[in-house]
């Protein structure tokens, strides 16, 4: 007895990988334009009522931080650097954010490892 493939299965099979590669090799030449973009890009956050102002790029690395003087205490260098890193990670966050939104957008929402 043979078995029997439903319509549409089955056949062409190499006609269909070679579709697949097509699909999956447009996909990757998308993010790469994505994410070139975004590594132009850049994300700034402030903290403490804009005492303290970051700008990082979409490479995840710290472009400039801008500080007030009115809030550099030399008493209390604590609360500063808790509004520079406070600053920073916003700003990272907001770079991270758009990346994986942009990224699943392209994907379909596929979790694609060592893609992104």
């Amino acid at each position: 007895m043979k078995a029997r493939l439903p319509q549409g299965y089955g056949g062409g099979g190499a006609a269909n990988l070679q579709q697949l590669a097509r699909q999956a090799q447009k996909m990757q030449e998308q993010m790469e334009a994505v994410t070139a973009e975004l590594e132009a890009k850049e994300y700034t956050a402030t903290s403490g009522g804009d005492a303290v102002k970051a700008v990082v790029t979409g490479k995840m690395e710290v472009k400039s931080i801008e500080i007030k003087p009115e809030v550099i205490d030399p008493e209390d260098a604590e609360m500063l650097g808790d509004l520079v890193t406070a600053a920073v990670n916003e700003a990272l966050r907001a770079a991270a954010q758009e990346k994986e939104e942009r990224m699943g957008a392209l994907s379909g929402g596929m979790n694609l490892p060592g893609m992104f």
